[in-house]
């Protein structure tokens, strides 16, 4: 199978665990091991780590006049923010960046995060709502900032696959024997959890 946004490479994992040469059975169970990581490690953190190719438009509700919680958003390239003040779905009224808003954190492509904040700067305020529809319409690459991982999202990515492959080889985590009986692979993504944590997106529903 092909890896689809995978956070490392099988080249990169046949490095990382010394295997000079895989055969054709074994890149299949890699690349399965990498593209399950990679999407667990979306799912520990609420976010992903690569970027749209092209935008997209997304719809969100407004809790606030000022300021608007959006998904990662990774480059201002083809941004576009619209609101939809009748409330009837046609978001008439296109918003300018760095006239009507500005994204935050402000440092974010220095940081090399992703943009989170939409928030309004001029006369404009986000429309106060007069059903359920959502009335801000957002067009933007999402994902993470230039599509790039960070390093020790790569490095956890490693881990969390090479465990997978070894682990398809140890029935009940059983890796070995010794004279003190069965010796038992670590628990699984104990060391994965701490570096992902301070990528965690804290979500509201």
């Amino acid at each position: 199978m092909a890896i689809s946004n995978g956070y490392t490479t099988v080249a990169t994992f046949q490095s990382y665990t010394g295997m000079s040469s895989v055969t054709a059975d074994e890149t299949v169970n890699i690349e399965k091991a990498i593209e399950s990581a990679s999407r667990s490690i979306d799912r520990m953190t609420n976010r992903r780590f690569w970027a749209d190719s092209s935008a997209t438009a997304r719809q969100y509700r407004a809790t606030d006049f000022y300021r608007l919680f959006v998904d990662d958003i990774s480059t201002t390239t083809g941004l576009l923010v619209k609101t939809d003040s009748a409330g009837n779905g046609s978001y008439a009224t296109s918003l300018t960046i760095n006239t009507d808003f500005i994204l935050d954190p402000l440092n974010a492509p220095q940081l090399e995060r992703p943009y989170t904040i939409i928030t309004l700067v001029g006369t404009t305020l986000f429309p106060s709502p007069v059903n359920l529809r959502p009335g801000i319409q957002v067009t933007a690459k999402f994902g993470w900032y230039n599509g790039t991982p960070p390093d020790d999202i790569e490095e956890a990515c490693l881990i969390l696959s090479t465990d997978l492959v070894k682990r398809a080889s140890s029935v009940g985590g059983v890796v070995g024997l010794s004279e003190l009986g069965a010796i038992r692979m670590s628990p699984l993504g104990r060391d994965v959890q701490a570096m992902v944590r301070p990528y965690r997106r804290e979500v509201l529903a």
